[in-house]
């Protein structure tokens, strides 16, 4: 291993980032990049590191050697990443495939830093393009009665796929309370307005009928509570009279795949960390 991303945060205090650089330099590491965020209002500090190794080194024992001399004194929550390793996302779809073709799209072309390793649909709509990008597929219909099996099926899919994320991709189902503890901090949906206004159904008509001038389309993680999620990022356009309901849908796909995309290439380099409902996301 040449290099190594380290995320951190923990409760604010002095010294932090001397602690951690000092234990870098100390095991033969020097610091490519350094951001680090102190949030007055919940007392917490984020941190991410870029370092390279200066001599060939082994990142479990780094990572034991960093618990025991730093970590554990912090209370810290932390993690060290391979910035080398690619990404390994399960996207999930419905009847609407502008999002997923852009994710193909990027990933194919190396634009973003992931690999899609399956798609999982209710419906068979996407089953022919996805299998022409070479990628598997699996149609997992859900009904009432058959919402949990298809959970549990979702599940192994991850595991068997060795997923680190599930991204919905315009996945037009509501996952189990759950489920989306399983999945916490690794669901990424996409929703088709500025949250956290105009919430629920048909939100272009929504924001039409109430003559918004801006529109935009909001990527965030998956909790049990609807469409509140911590928001990782989002994109708008200016708007005005002369829009109908179906303009704003059309130029709101083309918001929901940049936003998209942008949240999901900041959350495989390991540039958000959590703070409670929000996120900190790093450059």
């Amino acid at each position: 291993m040449s290099e190594l991303v380290l995320t951190l945060s923990c409760q604010d205090r002095h010294g932090i980032v001397a602690s951690v650089a000092g234990f870098l330099a100390s095991h033969g590491f020097s610091i490519r990049d350094s951001q680090q965020f102190g949030d007055e209002e919940t007392g917490l500090f984020f941190l991410r590191m870029r370092a390279a190794a200066l001599e060939p080194t082994d990142l479990d024992v780094i990572r034991a050697a960093f618990a025991t001399e730093v970590a554990d004194d912090l209370g810290a929550e932390w993690a060290f990443h391979d910035p080398t390793r690619k990404h390994r996302m399960l996207v999930m779809v419905s009847q609407q495939g502008h999002v997923l073709n852009d994710l193909l799209h990027r990933t194919r072309t190396g634009s973003m830093p992931a690999d899609i390793v399956a798609v999982v649909s209710n419906h068979t709509d996407f089953r022919e393009l996805v299998e022409w990008h070479g990628i598997e597929f699996h149609h997992v219909p859900v009904t009432k009665d058959t919402k949990a099996d298809a959970e549990d099926e979702l599940r192994r899919l991850v595991e068997v796929h060795q997923a680190d994320s599930v991204v919905l991709a315009r996945y037009m189902q509501i996952l189990s309370d759950g489920l989306c503890l399983d999945l916490s901090g690794r669901a990424i949906n996409i929703h088709h307005s500025l949250l956290p206004a105009f919430k629920g159904a048909r939100p272009y008509f929504q924001a039409h009928a109430r003559g918004v001038k801006v529109i935009g389309a909001t990527a965030h993680y998956v909790t049990a509570d609807l469409d509140e999620g911590p928001i990782i990022e989002q994109d708008f356009t200016r708007v005005d009279h002369t829009k109908s309901p179906q303009d704003l849908t059309a130029m709101g796909r083309d918001l929901e795949a940049l936003a998209l995309s942008r949240a999901v290439t900041a959350h495989a380099e390991h540039r958000v960390l959590l703070n409670g409902t929000k996120t900190v996301v790093f450059s």
